[in-house]
């Protein structure tokens, strides 16, 4: 069989993992590009495959940079079935025409500013409508169950601990009567995370592919998160300040909602003034979300599950406020109590987040609390990095605001818990096949799976297709002609450059202008500006 690496390749969204056998040509997910220019470029590449062609879609979990361009391939004439279990589908149900609906309104305003400039307008890479057409496709599934989807292709999904649904997938694929295993983990959950059960160990693969977003990093904050949660918020409120949690709507956000519920008996001296604030949910996806949460209670751990039993509802507590309209999300700007907003999105790329942020990042009373992995490029991961400004809605905004970031919250498996995960197989894989990371981290990871298990790794680049058999994989010198490039990323990605280097220009002349300089020297100086600009003109035309 060949797999061909399309998504997730030294880089961290777009998972998209095409495998072709003699007679099946399927995906494991189908997921969106996210944070730079140039990876959200990739959403409007064609696919380098027909759609129609496509048996069928496996898909690991509901998160959009999993599943956000499964609408596009079926506009682009994909006709099979999204199997998936029955809470990711559920969850689809409700995300993917979210994602079509912020799409629409982004080329709206792109358009507005092409139709004045006389310039052809865009489509949106799939609408509103588009999305909830292909939700007919999806068939959910149980764990644990072995499904026979075709002469050649069996299917396995089991519990990955990640979010609400998630899967890892056990594929077992015979040709020339030669039966081949390949695990996809998908997004490998972190241990002890609130509602949901640890992931499944996987007894035997003969390949491997791995998530890696914190395969060199540990969760340092594990043990005390919730204590050092309750510090923030309550130091934040004594200063009269808000809390903004920016929040995927699926996933972290129920979870904070059950673990501010379940702590409520802990912390008590801590929690006097926590319990007087308002929590707002901002998100309407969160509360059907939430919702979808209530409706699959065989995805909860052992101790969720003896709440309900008991009657309590630990997605709900008193002082907790949904709020469905833009009305309402616009309102609470306008309240002067001090409250804590937790709004999507979690990489504060889009939604109601990026209001709350405008209205907060300048004050010195509020904090940024973020609880989840912020993809470079993203707005979130800029704040993260100590980002002095940003710009919002076109505005320039000081960022006065505290921000912080609690690693013990995030959904995703640290280095140790991933090779201790791969430390349960009983047969080991034969090699390892490493994506969704930053590249730097993935060779640490690919070198502690070395260290600890002597299993040689590889770390695939975008587009890029091996051939795998029970017995090998071709690489180095035997692997086939890459087929797939995206040359249009390298252009974008100097232009991003470009960007930088011009923002820091601009600082520095700031700085030189303030000193006493010459005329002679100003105008050497606005002669190079002048023959940049000429430079740049010419290259638009």
């Amino acid at each position: 069989m060949k797999i061909t690496f399309l998504g997730a390749a030294k880089t961290v969204t777009g998972s998209c993992y095409l495998i072709e056998t003699k007679n099946s040509r399927f995906l494991v997910d189908c997921g969106m590009f996210q944070g730079h220019s140039k990876e959200n470029a990739l959403n409007e590449e064609p696919f380098p495959f027909n759609p129609s062609e496509l048996d069928f879609i496996l898909l690991t979990h509901c998160h959009i940079d999993h599943s956000g361009r499964i609408p596009k391939a079926f506009v682009e004439g994909f006709k099979g079935e999204v199997i998936a279990t029955k809470a990711t589908a559920e969850l689809c149900g409700i995300m993917l025409p979210d994602c079509g609906h912020i799409q629409e309104l982004e080329i709206e305003w792109q358009n507005r500013k092409r139709q004045r400039a006389g310039k052809a307008l865009l489509k949106p890479i799939y609408t509103y409508q588009d999305a909830l057409d292909c939700i007919k496709l999806f068939r959910g599934v149980s764990y644990d169950e072995v499904i026979k989807l075709n002469d050649e292709v069996r299917v396995r999904f089991n519990d990955a601990g990640h979010i609400l649904g998630s899967a890892i997938i056990e594929l077992w694929i015979n040709e020339n009567n030669e039966e081949t295993k390949l695990v996809f983990t998908g997004d490998l959950g972190n241990k002890d995370m609130p509602i949901l059960r640890d992931a499944t160990f996987i007894e035997s693969a003969d390949y491997l592919v791995i998530e890696s977003t914190y395969g060199n990093r540990l969760h340092s904050e594990e043990g005390n998160k919730v204590e050092r949660f309750m510090d923030i918020i309550n130091e934040t409120i004594e200063k009269g300040g808000n809390v903004i949690i920016p929040s995927f709507a699926v996933g972290r956000t129920q979870e904070i909602i059950y673990d501010l519920n379940m702590k409520r008996g802990k912390y008590d001296e801590k929690l006097q003034k926590f319990l007087n604030v308002p929590v707002y949910v901002d998100s309407p996806l969160a509360t059907s979300a939430t919702e979808i949460f209530r409706r699959n209670l065989d995805c909860f751990d052992d101790e969720a599950r003896k709440y309900i039993e008991n009657g309590d509802n630990p997605l709900d507590f008193p002082g907790l406020k949904f709020t469905q309209s833009a009305d309402e999300s616009r309102s609470l700007n306008e309240k002067k109590e001090s409250m804590i907003i937790i709004s999507a999105s979690g990489m504060c790329e889009a939604g109601r987040i990026k209001h709350h942020l405008k209205h907060n990042l300048w004050r010195k009373d509020s904090t940024i609390l973020f609880v989840g992995y912020q993809a470079q490029g993203t707005l979130g991961r800029k704040l993260v990095d100590g980002a002095k400004k940003v710009k919002l809605f076109g505005e320039d905004i000081t960022v006065n605001a505290r921000i912080e970031m609690i690693d013990g919250f995030s959904g995703h498996a640290d280095r140790d818990g991933l090779l201790g995960w791969i430390s349960k197989f009983n047969k080991k894989p034969k090699k390892i096949f490493i994506v969704h990371g930053e590249e730097e981290g993935m060779s640490e990871f690919s070198n502690s799976i070395k260290e600890r298990f002597g299993i040689e790794s590889i770390i695939p680049s975008k587009g890029e297709s091996y051939f795998v058999s029970s017995s090998r994989v071709l690489t180095g010198d035997e692997k086939p002609q890459v087929k797939f490039r995206f040359k249009r990323l390298e252009l974008l990605e100097f232009m991003d450059t470009l960007k930088e280097e011009m923002e820091e220009l601009t600082d520095i002349l700031k700085m030189q202008l303030k000193e006493e300089k010459e005329d002679l020297e100003i105008d050497e100086i606005r002669l190079k500006l002048k023959a940049l600009q000429r430079a740049i003109v010419e290259a638009l035309k």
